[in-house]
């Protein structure tokens, strides 16, 4: 790896570094690293867990908002909540994250990548995040790392809860649902309606409608409602059978492009509304046949639906998959054996009468090797996998990872590892598309060092990332159905940089912070990728006090680009944001909460406002044990 200034800036800020994000301990079990339980201690991959206090805590936000919070990880958003989102892990495209709800993978064959706007908070219970490429356990998509979003499963006595809040800009919520198991069956069933009326994401409208008769200085608001259920049944103490449903309706509002009158007002916008639907299904059987062997078969269903009116356009995703794993333990050994099927689907109907239907599909059939071993101060993990796509062919990735405990507080590792993605089928077969298109794939390494004494951790990765045959949109070009140009693989990119991280309590006060320095480019322009930042860094702070949680916290980024060519600059920002919450009876919590305090004007899109001062209060009523 070679020596750049984000590295050296890192180290030599290292020992300033005094706190960092951590939301889970060490012995906590976690699954999304390799599709096995196993808990963090022993993973070798850089690694987050949110778990569902935070969640409660976070307030008016979307998952992406509660992402941003992490380390190695930006978003970009073209306005406020509901509105389109981008998530970068570590500054790669926001299509190249595996995203998966219970194990069901969303993706979007249109745009590339999860829609984040469509996933509602309300529903998720706990949330994994994996930094870095795990294409050799999930196949394509998994370049820059894999999110895992879990809703809440079943225990013990019937649970109900009911929940309120209001806040800025008009924000209504409600919820309500139900948790609990009787004899071998669990359940867990959640409903949630939000709606905010919003704020104009264009204010540029209003400031130019004296000077040029621009008009609707509109409030673009959202409204969503969803629901989640989860049905278990433990047939014997060693074999489950689980059901899994999550659905999501949300209306979003945004401003087009512009319309020319007769007379004045002479330009407008109109107020174009976007339907956003989501829905995932998964259907899941272990069994743990002795103390050797072990099986998982699951299928699984999504579909993703965008539609846009008046301005009509049109698309839906379609994803099924089918997986069998076969566990082997001997020992401190661990075998994995995969077969897994995946089906994609997208169909974009006509938008005007001289447009045609676009209707295609494709699969992937997978089998993938995993091995690792624990004993002592060693931690290995390897995995290969063999991917046949109905129009690629064969694709082989791998990868292999080293832990090595020096001291009982000091761990250090070490991984290489391959990856790719595909093109969505948008790409290669709309009026924008080129079927000549190949997979982008990936070569990474990195290596960590960790510090755990007690209330005390520390830790450091370095990592390079680099993607041949990187497809982007390229308007010279020529031979496309369209005028305006098509999608090309014309890039290489290089995604470096160091993660710093550290936590520490103090008696009531636990801190956290995460420092990032990277460095995406483009390497065949050398000019830096959009929408990233070479800097950025959280710091955090919660006190219990008197029976209440008090947490502040600070998000701060350097300025990046919104366009290719490093033209157009975005201002770098800092906000700092407040919360307090407490029992007011043992059945009933109260939350509130005050994001950007500083009213900060900045900007994650050009063009596209962000929200300013807002608070939201929370209440929620669930009975005590």
């Amino acid at each position: 790896m070679k020596t750049s200034a984000p590295f050296l800036a890192a180290l030599l800020q290292l020992p300033l570094v005094a706190f960092a994000q951590t939301s889970a301990t060490l012995d906590e079990i976690v699954v999304t690293a390799n599709r096995t339980p196993q808990p963090l201690s022993e993973l070798v991959g850089d690694m987050s867990v949110i778990e569902r206090d935070t969640i409660e805590r976070a307030g008016a936000v979307g998952v992406a908002d509660l992402l941003a919070r992490l380390p190695g990880i930006e978003i970009s958003r073209n306005g406020g909540a509901g509105s389109n989102t981008s998530v970068f892990i570590r500054g790669a495209e926001t299509r190249f994250t595996a995203v998966y709800i219970d194990g069901v993978r969303v993706d979007s064959q249109s745009t590339g990548g999860a829609t984040w706007e469509s996933i509602p908070l309300a529903q998720i219970e706990r949330i994994e995040v994996l930094r870095g490429p795990a294409a050799a356990v999930y196949g394509s998509d998994a370049i820059g790392g894999v999110i895992q979003l879990f809703t809440r499963r079943g225990e013990g006595r019937p649970l109900p809860y009911v929940g309120v809040g209001f806040g800025s800009y008009g924000l209504r919520r409600s919820e309500a649902g139900i948790s609990g198991a009787a004899g071998a069956f669990d359940y867990s069933l959640g409903v949630a309606h939000e709606e905010n009326k919003g704020f104009n994401i264009q204010p540029w409208n209003k400031r130019t409608v004296s000077r040029d008769g621009y008009t609707n200085p509109d409030r673009d608001g959202y409204r969503t409602d969803s629901a989640n259920v989860r049905l278990g049944y433990q047939i014997t103490p060693d074999q489950r059978v689980e059901a899994t449903v999550l659905y999501n309706d949300q209306q979003a509002r945004y401003d087009s492009t512009s319309r020319t009158l007769p007379r004045p007002p002479r330009t407008f916008f109109p107020d174009d509304i976007g339907y956003q639907r989501l829905r995932t299904a998964g259907l899941a059987w272990t069994a743990k046949w002795n103390e050797v062997y072990s099986t998982r078969v699951q299928i699984t269903d999504s579909v993703n639906a965008y539609e846009t009116e008046p301005s009509y356009y049109a698309t839906r995703t379609h994803l099924r998959g089918y997986l069998l794993q076969n566990e082997f333990r001997f020992g401190p050994h661990l075998v994995t054996a995969t077969l897994e099927r995946r089906e994609d689907g997208l169909t974009n109907p006509p938008a005007t009468s001289t447009a045609t239907l676009l209707k295609r599909d494709r699969s992937q059939d997978a089998l993938s090797l995993g091995y690792g071993f624990v004993q002592g101060p060693h931690s290995l993990q390897l995995n290969v996998r063999r991917d046949d796509d109905s129009e690629f062919g064969g694709k082989t990735t791998g990868s292999a990872a080293y832990g090595f405990a020096i001291t009982p507080q000091w761990r250090a590792t070490a991984s290489v590892g391959s990856a790719f993605r595909v093109p969505t089928l948008y790409q290669r077969f709309s009026e924008y598309g080129l079927a000549s298109l190949q997979p982008e794939s990936s070569r990474n390494a990195e290596v960590g060092l960790r510090y755990t004494d007690g209330p005390t951790s520390a830790g450091i990765v370095l990592y390079r990332n680099r993607v041949n045959n990187l497809i982007t949109f390229d308007s010279n070009a020529r031979g496309c159905a369209s005028a305006f140009g098509c999608y090309r693989n014309t890039a290489r990119a290089e995604y470096e940089g160091v993660t710093l991280s550290a936590g520490h309590r103090i008696g009531d006060v636990t801190l956290r912070a995460s420092l990032d320095f990277q460095d995406p480019r483009d390497l065949g322009t050398d000019k830096q990728l959009a929408r990233r930042a070479r800097k950025h860094a959280t710091l955090g702070a919660d006190w219990r006090v008197a029976g209440w949680t008090l947490g502040a916290e600070v998000q701060t980024s350097a300025s990046r680009f919104d366009d290719a060519a490093n033209t157009v600059r975005l201002g770098g920002y800092t906000l700092l944001n407040l919360s307090a919450s407490t029992q007011i009876t043992p059945s009933l919590s109260l939350l509130v909460r005050i994001d950007n305090v500083g009213d900060k004007d900045y900007t994650l899109a050009r063009g596209y406002a962000t929200a300013g001062r807002s608070g939201y209060v929370g209440l929620k009523w669930t009975p005590s044990l």
